[in-house]
């Protein structure tokens, strides 16, 4: 096996660990090839997924600076030693792999590669991606490969379970396609119900207005400022709606200030008191982040659409290396049980599932007429 600066059974559990620590595909790939090349002590590391078309979908490199990558070029095609890694599924270890007869060049800029280990990543009969490491750290007496069998077996069972962390990381994001295709929905039902409502409210009552204009000047006064006042709640509808369908504020704000300002917008919207206080969070992984804004979204929603309550609090609070959010109402809480029983959830499951798929835990504590209380915590990255 590898004696490079992290081998041994503690570097191996290290890089598994790592590899199902995270949920995003992109960051997993990032991982495998980092880990990789620390574990075989390699100077360069490499990970393409094929897409059907003769390229890569994604290609991820450690080892190589960003401007070195920037003067490569475009994404490098499914040819040579790649092209045979994804289309025979065998591994290869070449002493040097410009002398190899199915090596065809590459870019000026590209980093000179010699010593080459590489083979498929592979979930039953389906290619995943290619996984290579270049140019092993060590003496080549007579210009032979530094990889050595220990190395390929190692990069094997990495290349095993980097197979099962891609499985679930695309399998979360798949989940993920789906709940915001039902969150979409969930909304357009939103703007159905509550701003069409408004709108045809606002129809009639101009309606009104228009034939008492000539006979009852001082109604029609009444009826027009009434459409002022539905014109005015549809726009908060709206505004309202619109933010939950924002997620994105999270790449460039953060957790604690896109909450903040998303709860801002609902206090003035709804006639419930919506306050939000935050103590000591740091940055989570970006999955636990939105996971967190998703579920206290569906947090308000309740409160605000269904609970009937006069004020809904919300807090963020560090837990350790994680956090711990808490959304409370004073509203007609419901028995959590006979909810269950009864198939009305009121996106329970979806707040649950969200939860367990970034490793969290969810609390839910409710009865008739004592309001409710959310309770979510994460462990932090």
């Amino acid at each position: 096996m590898s004696k490079g600066p992290r081998s041994g059974l503690s570097a191996v559990s290290t890089a598994l660990l790592a590899m199902s620590r995270h949920l995003e595909v992109r960051d997993v790939l990032k991982t495998i090839v980092a880990s990789a090349r620390e574990l075989l002590d390699a100077q360069y590391a490499a990970l393409g997924v094929p897409d059907d078309h003769g390229g890569f979908a994604q290609f991820v490199v450690d080892g190589v600076s960003d401007a070195q990558w920037k003067a490569i070029g475009p994404l490098p095609r499914q040819h040579g030693i790649l092209a045979a890694m994804l289309h025979e599924a065998r591994p290869e270890r070449l002493a040097d792999v410009r002398e190899d007869p199915r090596f065809e060049g590459w870019p000026s800029a590209h980093p000179d590669m010699s010593d080459f280990l590489g083979l498929p990543i592979r979930d039953g009969d389906e290619v995943m991606g290619a996984l290579f490491l270049a140019n092993k750290n060590c003496p080549k007496p007579g210009g032979g490969c530094g990889f050595t069998e220990d190395d390929e077996e190692l990069l094997t069972i990495l290349a095993q379970h980097a197979a099962i962390a891609l499985t679930n990381a695309r399998l979360y994001e798949r989940s993920r396609e789906l709940t915001i295709a039902e969150e979409r929905s969930r909304l357009a039902h939103e703007l159905h119900d509550a701003v069409s409502q408004k709108l045809f409210s606002l129809r009639l009552t101009a309606q009104a207005a228009a034939a008492l204009v000539d006979r009852d000047p001082a109604r029609a006064k009444g009826e027009l400022q009434q459409v002022a006042a539905l014109a005015a709640e549809a726009a908060d509808e709206l505004r309202a709606a619109v933010v939950e369908l924002r997620p994105a504020a999270l790449d460039e704000d953060g957790l604690v200030a896109t909450l903040r300002t998303q709860i801002q917008v609902l206090d003035r919207a709804h006639s419930a008191r919506v306050t939000f206080d935050s103590c000591g969070v740091r940055a989570l992984p970006a999955a636990q982040e939105e996971a967190m804004l998703r579920v206290a979204q569906e947090a308000l929603h309740n409160a605000l659409r269904h609970s009937g309550a006069a004020r809904v609090d919300v807090t963020l609070e560090r837990h350790g290396p994680g956090a711990v959010l808490r959304v409370t109402d004073d509203g007609s809480g419901f028995e959590p049980r006979a909810t269950r029983r009864a198939g009305r959830h009121l996106g329970l499951v979806s707040m649950r599932d969200r939860t367990n798929g970034v490793g969290g835990t969810l609390t839910v504590e409710s009865a008739p007429g004592k309001g409710t209380t959310i309770e979510m915590e994460v462990p932090g990255g």
